[in-house]
């Protein structure tokens, strides 16, 4: 039996007396989906995975995303190898974000092993946007469900956009205004658990469907102060072996980038519908 505490009031538990590395069974792998359906994000510590291993493990969930834009290991392009070396300036990963909204399925969820974590620094800030959601106001809930939300890469990916900057170990490649546009609904119901969030996030939401950029930036920077407010939140500081599993479909990530001149190597598998 696996054990859960929670770690915070509004997201997140740590997932105790399992072996993300082993054989794991039916019941296992109910239990840890059950644990993330409630809790949003789950977290594991003292894992030892192979890339192999985590492959295995995020298949487990459904099958696994190749990224568009960051080139993954050669043997494995599912993997995402992200990396920061002593000398980049720039973290991958460092602003308010939902991975792969920006696509025309977007992802489920999220599992990042860390292999080599920095003496201090780079801990992890998760948002529930179940729960700034819940917040709202029922007038402001019933406007937001008739919305929907335009959703690209093109500008984080761009030229000047943070994903797409030079890393010393890092391949990632820019939109060059291919990324196309794709709409999703401001409000997601979960499709287990039923239950509703905010689906907008500063980096890939660009407007409100069948509104002009200046129409939408009031509502939208609303909704972006209001989603990452402290309440909503709890962090995550990595140790080497630790994992984290977030669900994309309803939590914000944030990165931090308060490590300089040290180096942090981490490996994401993403998990597709």
């Amino acid at each position: 039996m696996v054990s859960v505490r929670k770690v915070a009031g509004a997201l997140g538990a740590e997932i105790g007396d399992v072996d993300l590395a082993g054989a794991l069974s039916d019941a296992d792998i109910a239990a840890i989906r059950a644990a993330l359906n409630e809790h949003q994000v789950i977290f594991f510590r003292d894992q030892a995975l192979t890339p192999e291993q985590q492959l295995a493990f995020g298949r487990r969930f459904g099958p696994l995303n190749i990224h568009p834009y960051v080139t993954g290991m050669a043997d494995h392009p599912e993997v995402m190898e992200i990396i920061k070396e002593p000398t980049d300036k720039l973290n991958f990963g460092g602003g308010w974000h939902s991975d792969m909204s920006f696509l025309e399925t977007p992802s489920i969820g999220s599992i990042l092993y860390a292999v080599q974590t920095p003496s201090f620094g780079g801990d992890t800030l998760f948002a529930s946007q179940a729960a700034a959601y819940d917040a709202l106001s029922d007038g402001l809930k019933a406007t937001l469900e008739t919305l929907r939300a335009v959703h690209s890469a093109g500008r984080e990916y761009s030229a000047k956009g943070q994903s797409a900057q030079k890393r010393a170990s890092m391949q990632v490649a820019e939109a060059e205004g291919l990324a196309g546009e794709f709409i999703h609904p401001v409000v997601k119901v979960h499709p287990e658990t039923g239950r509703k969030a905010l689906y907008v996030n500063p980096a890939f939401t660009m407007r409100l469907d069948g509104w002009t950029k200046r129409e939408s930036k009031p509502l939208l920077d609303y909704l972006f102060e209001h989603s990452r407010q402290e309440a909503f939140t709890c962090r995550f500081s990595w140790r080497d072996g630790s994992v984290a599993f977030w669900d994309n479909r309803q939590v914000w990530h944030y990165a931090l980038n308060d490590y300089p001149g040290q180096r942090r190597h981490m490996r994401r598998v993403t998990v597709d519908p």
